[in-house]
Order: C-alpha cells, then structure tokens, then sequence
C-alpha cells in the first residue's frame, strides 16, 4: 500500500512538472508574439529639405554642333608641282599671307616677255599720237596703235593673274590645321591643301521641336557646355530658319558665342539651353525627391506623428493607495530631518551616484522631449527640370519637408529620424572640402 502512494506522488509529481513545462512554453511564445506585434520599427535616417517657393529660369534644352563663323578647307585654282610650304600646323596667320607656293617659273618668264611687248606697243602708240598731232599720220594708224597698246595690256594683267594663282592665300585671319600636301608633290586643282578657323567667334546650329518655336526669337541669351553642369560659355541666337522641315517636323537654329580662350572646337558637339523670362513663386524640389512608379510620381513628406490616446482614469481603489502612499512618502522627509546632519556630511560619494542617476534620468527625458516624426507619401504632378531641381504643379506647399535620400527603404507612415549633415544634391568631394 505504502509503495502504491510513492508511485502515485511521483506520477503527480511528473504530470505536474509536464504541465509546468508545457505552460511555460506557452506563456513564452505568447510572449514572443506579444512582443514582435507591439513592437515598432527603429527609426530610419533620411535627409530633407523644406520646400518654399523660389525663383525659376525657364529654358529651351537642345543639342547642337560647334562650327567656327569663318572656317574653310582651302585649295588651289591652278595645277602645279608644290614649292615651298610657309605654314606650320596651329599657326595663326593673318589675312592674305601666303600659305603655299607652286613653281611659277615659267610664268614668270611669260610675264616678263610680255611686259616688252607691252612697252613696244606703249611705244608705237606714243608715235601715232605724235604723227596725228602733226598732221602726217592717219586715223587708221592711230587706233591700230592705240588697239596694240590695250591688248598688251591686258595681257600682262592676265599673265600676273595666272601668276599669282601659283599662290596660296589666307582669305582671312585664323588658325591654320595640319598640311595634307608635301613640297615636291604635284597638286590638282580642287586638291585640298589646308583648313583655316577663325576660333574667335563660334556658331552654334541646334534644333527644336516646333511646338516650342514661338517660344523663341531674336537675339535671345544661349548657354551651352560639354554638359548641362557646366553651361560656361554665354551667346545668343542670331536665325531662325523661317521654314519647318516637314520630315522631322524641326526648325532650325543658329547662334554665335564668343570663344577668347579657344576652348570651342569646331565639330564639337555641345549641350545648348535657350533662356526665357525667369518666373517667380515656383514650387521646385531636387529631382532626387521623386520617385517614380507605375501608379505615378510620389514623395515623402515628413510630418509629426499623432500624439498617443489619453490614459485612462485610475479606478477608486488604486486612487486610494496612491493617496495612501504618497501620505507615507510625504511623511518620510520628516523623519530623515530628524537625524543628524553629520550623516549627509560623511556621504559624499552617495551625493555622487544620486547626481549621476539624476543625470542618466535626464537623458531619456531629453530624447522624449524631441517630437516623433513620420512619412506620408504623396503623389504629385510634375512639371519642368532645371538644373537639378524639379517643378511641383501639383501635390505641394509652402513649408512641406520633403524627403530628398533613403526613399528605397521606406514606407507610408513609417518613423523616421532627420539628418542633413549630408545634402545628395552635392558631389561627395564637394562636401569634404566643405
């Protein structure tokens, strides 16, 4: 009998402790599920900018090809076998100095042989003249003389024409290229021999959809660079083709800029943007704000979060302990004033912790005085880019913050935490040497 109670003790004594066990996995995992469901997301990192209404330049955006206002490739009128060659390549020359010379030896020889002939004829027309005066000689005589000497003439002015077109020339004053001719060679006409750029005025030829010609006139300012970052050279627009072509339904345009520095090739190939009248109160946010989807445009607004339910009112019993405690607590100071004050004095460095823990206490009171912020994603209507920034038509206001980086990873009503120590809207070297 006495053996039966020991085995049913310990049978109790098992489901007992089974029970424990299977309970404690079950308060556990309710825990865990508790605690994962109440639990909120730690606050992600983003950079903001406030949106205010700002000034605006309008523009007409195109691409164009740099050519220079005198540009050449010069050749000869005559055949001829190459002299002497008095250019170096990049040289600047200046208006009709002669580049290239041919052999014009026999030209020369011709030249000369009828400039005699000229002179006789000048000769036996000065004789005429005089035997008319005379009364001896006829008029016959006189204007076959006189006929002599304009022939001769003009053939010598013939003669140094073919003469001189063993030269070459600068028609203008520029920068020459690279020789494509040798001294000995023998030149064709047409053959080219060099180019000749005057780099100090450039023009620019760009097109532009005809929707936006009536956007455009003479004299107009131009900007155009290698890219839309660097618009360093200045200019304006000097025609407007006056004919749409029908193919491409495209107007062309041609502007000139100064190019003082030579920094403008010609053939190269440039980004051209036409100012217009800048506009005032424009709602713009840096392009990298938006992000686009396939149900629109959107960004995220930061603004502070809800403020908690009000807590509940405490219930008669637990209002009656806490007076019943707080009368306890009152009394408390009384009877520490009772004892000695050598007791506060001979305790400095409890004085010490007590004003640590009242500093660590303060912390967590200081973090909780920063208001909570949240994300609200807003869908907005876009409008024209400038230089980084973007117009807002619709979907803004005056004093929105706008999230500008860390959109990737967040969502709608999400805590999130500013920091605009770093703006994405600069390059990185930048914002180390600042």
């Amino acid at each position: 009998m006495k053996r039966f109670f020991i085995i049913a003790g310990f049978l109790l004594l098992l489901a007992l402790v089974c029970v424990g066990i299977v309970g404690f996995n079950f308060m556990r995992d309710a825990g865990i599920k508790q605690y994962f469901a109440t639990m909120k997301p730690p606050a992600a990192t983003v950079s903001t900018v406030t949106v205010k209404p700002s000034e605006w330049t309008p523009g007409v955006e195109a691409i164009g090809t740099v050519n220079a206002v005198r540009g050449v490739d010069l050749t000869l009128e005559t055949s001829g076998i190459v002299k002497d060659i008095l250019f170096h390549a990049n040289q600047k020359v200046a208006a009709d100095a002669v580049l290239v010379q041919l052999d014009d030896a026999v030209e020369k020889a011709d030249l000369v042989a009828q400039k005699a002939q000229a002179a006789s004829d000048q000769a036996a027309l000065t004789r005429a003249i005089e035997l008319q005066r005379r009364g001896v000689g006829t008029d016959a005589t006189l204007d076959a003389a006189r006929a002599a000497a304009d022939a001769s003439a003009a053939q010598v002015n013939k003669l140094q024409a073919v003469l001189d077109q063993k030269q070459l020339s600068a028609p203008f004053g520029g920068t020459v290229g690279i020789p494509k001719i040798d001294i000995g060679q023998y030149l064709a006409p047409g053959n080219a021999v060099v180019t000749i750029q005057d780099l100090d005025t450039m023009r620019v030829d760009f097109t532009v959809p005809e929707q936006q010609l009536p956007l455009l006139k003479i004299g107009q300012t131009i900007k155009l660079g290698t890219n839309l970052a660097d618009m360093s050279f200045a200019g304006s627009i000097r025609g407007i083709d006056p004919k749409i072509d029908p193919a491409s339904r495209l107007v062309s345009i041609r502007g000139e800029v100064a190019n003082p520095e030579g920094k403008l090739t010609p053939g190269q190939f440039v980004q051209i943007r036409v100012e217009l009248p800048q506009e005032n109160n424009v709602i713009s946010v840096p392009q990298t704000a938006v992000t686009s989807s396939l149900y629109g445009d959107y960004v995220f607004v930061v603004q502070p979060a809800k403020p908690a339910a009000a807590a509940a009112p405490a219930k008669p019993d637990e209002q009656k302990a806490g007076a019943d405690k707080a009368s306890g607590d009152a009394a408390k100071p009384q009877a520490d004033a009772a004892k000695p004050a050598a007791d506060t004095t001979a305790k400095p460095a409890d004085a010490k912790v007590a004003d640590k823990a009242a500093g660590d206490a303060a912390k967590p009171a200081e973090t909780a005085q920063q208001p909570a912020l949240t994300i609200s994603q807003v869908f907005v209507k876009l409008g024209r880019r400038n230089n980084g920034m973007v117009e807002i038509v619709q979907g803004l206001k005056d004093g929105d913050q706008v999230v500008t980086a860390g959109q990737n990873r967040l969502f709608n009503g999400m805590s999130v935490a500013v920091d605009n120590t770093i703006d994405p809207s600069k390059s990185a070297n930048k914002q180390v040497q600042q």
